[in-house]
């Protein structure tokens, strides 16, 4: 059996529901041939981290160490990993494991982030009943498969912005994938935060004609500078009525209100597609005739499986596409989470590891 560096991992793990972090150390499970172990570097704070130590999604099981936007270096690896080497820069989003067999009907379709056997980054069990842990921490350890090689033109100069491409990148960009947008289409973004300033990165590197809703007017110029054709104050009416059934796609990035969905609806053209990447408060509901009379599908999107991560990667470092970002020590951790959890913080927020924190 492969020796890690790291026998113990220490991190921040939550306690108890809250927003509070403490230190706190575990063993980690040993490491296996398919495995990679990781010296984390940076980790980003995704929304779901909060949600998850806050237990507002229920079924936190404490201590739990959050983080799925990881970024770091491969210091181990199974005796059976042959795609990286030690030294190598990766990344990990928010799953470990899939078991990506084709006889798997998720995982043979590209689904594994629904595969039966899969394991979240973080508050998940493996199959040998040990729970899974994230990247506020020094190391972490993964299914190569889930480990993602950090392009040149980001790792050598800008490492600091891969974390939320781990997370949030992939989030906004896999649907526009998988629904197949392209050049000339027309491309909403409602919300325009974590997600929102990305979605508008890749939509305009795709090729489309970008409309970025938000209700914050002051946002106007950074978003035209994003690479947004337009930008739609959601507070004027006037605005509102330029893009009457005008749009192919509607990416949602905000907790929207349920009853905002009828609205999202009047904007979309004939056969468009509204496509929601955060969760609105209270059940949405709709009248069959809306559906038939503007032939607009609503769906959504989890995260993107293997198939679309490193290309997520790959395009972003090809377009140059960047999340605006604010740094933090790994041990100034609880103010970071203070930022995001009041809306303070422009856009995401990168936890940066000393090197040898172990």
């Amino acid at each position: 059996m492969v020796q890690g560096k790291f026998e113990v991992i220490h991190g921040w793990a939550a306690m108890k529901p809250g927003l509070k972090v403490e230190p706190w150390s575990y063993k980690p499970r040993p490491i296996g041939p398919h495995d990679v172990e990781i010296e984390i570097m940076h980790s980003g704070i995704c929304g779901s981290d909060l949600h998850t130590i806050k237990e507002e999604w229920e079924g936190t099981s404490y201590p739990a160490i959050v983080g799925h936007e990881i970024v770091g270096r491969v210091v181990t690896k199974g005796e059976n990993v042959t795609r990286f080497s030690e030294g190598d820069i990766v990344g990990v989003g928010a799953q470990v494991y899939g078991c990506l067999e084709d006889s798997c009907s998720e995982c043979s379709r590209g689904l594994d982030p629904h595969c039966p056997k899969s394991v979240y980054t973080y508050n998940e069990k493996y199959a040998d009943g040990e729970q899974s842990h994230g990247g506020y921490a020094s190391a972490v350890r993964v299914d190569a498969n889930y480990a993602f090689k950090i392009p040149d033109a980001i790792a050598n100069g800008y490492l600091e912005y891969a974390p939320p491409l781990m997370c949030a990148g992939v989030t906004t960009f896999a649907p526009m994938i998988r629904k197949g947008v392209k050049k000339g289409d027309k491309v909403g973004i409602v919300g325009i935060g974590g997600l929102g300033h990305l979605a508008i990165q890749f939509a305009h590197a795709l090729g489309t004609e970008v409309y970025a809703f938000s209700h914050s007017p002051n946002k106007k110029q950074q978003c035209l500078d994003l690479g947004a054709s337009h930008f739609i104050n959601t507070s004027d009416e006037e605005d509102l009525k330029s893009v009457h059934r005008k749009l192919d796609y509607l990416f949602v990035t905000s907790s929207s209100e349920s009853n905002q969905y009828n609205k999202y609806m009047s904007w979309m053209d004939f056969g468009g597609t509204i496509v929601l990447l955060a969760l609105p408060a209270g059940k949405m509901s709709f009248g069959a005739k809306e559906f038939t009379s503007s032939e607009v599908s609503i769906t959504g999107s989890l995260i993107g499986g293997v198939d679309v991560l490193q290309k997520t990667l790959d395009f972003a470092a090809k377009h140059n596409i960047r999340p605006i970002i604010e740094r933090l020590p790994m041990e100034k951790v609880n103010e970071a989470l203070e930022r995001v959890d009041s809306g303070k913080a422009r856009y995401r927020i990168v936890l940066d590891n000393p090197v040898g924190a172990n």
